[in-house]
């Protein structure tokens, strides 16, 4: 059994790791702070080794509050941005650009070739063959509307 009222810096520096593990599985960036924090306080309690257990769990608390409170401001104030935004919505990508429609629009859906795929498209009747511009994704399915030929 733990004795929580005994931890050393062991005991710390395996929280802190077990906790910098569980943030790979979690979708935001909390245990993150809490491992650091936890690898800190076995830093202190590895110089300190007489600090009794209210001291360490109080370092450990201050600096996970201060970290998580700071962290969330810092990334309110300065989002994290991408060089590719539309990478994990692949529909998104083809917003804009003209394709030829391989089966005809009738009853409001037919299809287009897209790369080596083939994508349903919603939009007015028209014949295969003609050039659509897609103008909108929702699900996996294109708005697309015709393209006026100059």
């Amino acid at each position: 059994m733990i004795d929580i009222f005994a931890m050393n810096h062991w005991s710390w520096l395996i929280l802190g790791l077990a906790l910098l593990v569980l943030e790979l599985t979690a979708p935001f960036m909390f245990f993150l702070w809490l491992g650091i924090s936890a690898i800190v306080t076995a830093l202190v309690l590895f110089f300190v080794p007489e600090m009794s257990w209210e001291f360490q769990f109080l370092i450990f608390s201050v600096l996970s509050i201060v970290s998580v409170v700071a962290s969330r401001k810092y990334f309110a104030k300065n989002p994290l941005t991408s060089e590719l935004p539309k990478l994990n919505r692949r529909e998104q990508q083809y917003v804009g650009r003209v394709f030829t429609l391989i089966e005809p629009i009738t009853n409001g859906y037919g299809k287009i070739s897209v790369d080596d795929s083939q994508w349903r498209v919603k939009g007015p009747k028209l014949a295969e063959g003609q050039q659509v511009k897609v103008v909108s994704a929702d699900g996996g399915i294109f708005e697309v509307e015709p393209v006026v030929q100059p």
